[in-house]
């Protein structure tokens, strides 16, 4: 049997949130985002180990209390210039105590307001698919190009377009091999992505409205309202 991993990224310095802090230690509800973002997985039964990827030189985890996390949280202190080889780093420190066919659910550190059933759903669409998938949202808004001076050159056709999110869950073998691959491509700015260089169509599962991305100063404010909501109805 399969066993299923988080990976969760977070090596990042989140410089478009607009603060010295980097983003996913800034606080939501009185705990860090990152905190948040990995509640879902400790939630989840099915979960065997929840691995966080930091820079070697992070001094920012250490202040909060993770001990709510553990025995299933491992820190990985191998985290890369991107986000790609933040992952590939991750996936090869874990090699060791994974099989090819165990499951990875790459999940950004931004995103927390993710529910256990997106985890649900995820896993059982999935299923033993050898493509993998990742949760996604049909695109419903009117989509424009624009020009360098940002005036409208058409509007695109958003039939069959999905905004690609996360968690985006692969085989770890697969996604080793996808990522090392593609190591030092352009476009390759997701998980799906590198898969979708071999050939393969990784598949789309639709996710609940609430999994944002926390980016700009102003998705704090929402994430707050909606981890409130989230917090009263469990």
């Amino acid at each position: 049997m399969a066993n299923f991993h988080a990976l969760i990224p977070a090596a990042g310095s989140g410089l478009r949130a607009g603060e010295a802090t980097p983003k996913q230690y800034r606080p939501l509800n009185g705990k860090p985002m990152l905190w948040h973002a990995l509640q879902p997985f400790r939630k989840h039964s099915r979960i065997l180990r929840i691995h966080v990827v930091l820079g070697p030189v992070d001094e920012y985890f250490e202040n909060f209390d993770w001990s709510e996390f553990d025995p299933r949280l491992q820190v990985l202190r191998c985290g890369g210039d991107s986000r790609a080889r933040s992952v590939l780093n991750g996936l090869q420190a874990i090699a060791a105590e994974c099989s090819p066919d165990d499951r990875i659910l790459v999940h950004d550190a931004a995103r927390p307001c993710l529910t256990v059933a997106d985890i649900d759903r995820l896993i059982a669409e999935v299923g033993d698919g050898e493509a993998g998938g990742l949760l996604a949202e049909p695109v419903s808004d009117t989509l424009k190009r624009a020009d360098a001076h940002a005036r409208v050159l058409s509007t695109e056709p958003r039939e069959q377009l999905w905004r690609a999110q996360t968690p985006q869950m692969f085989r770890h073998g697969l996604l080793l091999r996808a990522l090392t691959r593609s190591a030092g491509l352009e476009g390759i700015t997701d998980e799906a992505s590198a898969v979708e260089q071999l050939g393969l169509q990784p598949l789309l599962v639709k996710s609940s409205a609430a999994n944002l991305k926390v980016t700009y100063p102003e998705d704090f404010r929402l994430a707050e309202i909606l981890l409130r909501t989230k917090s009263e109805q469990s």
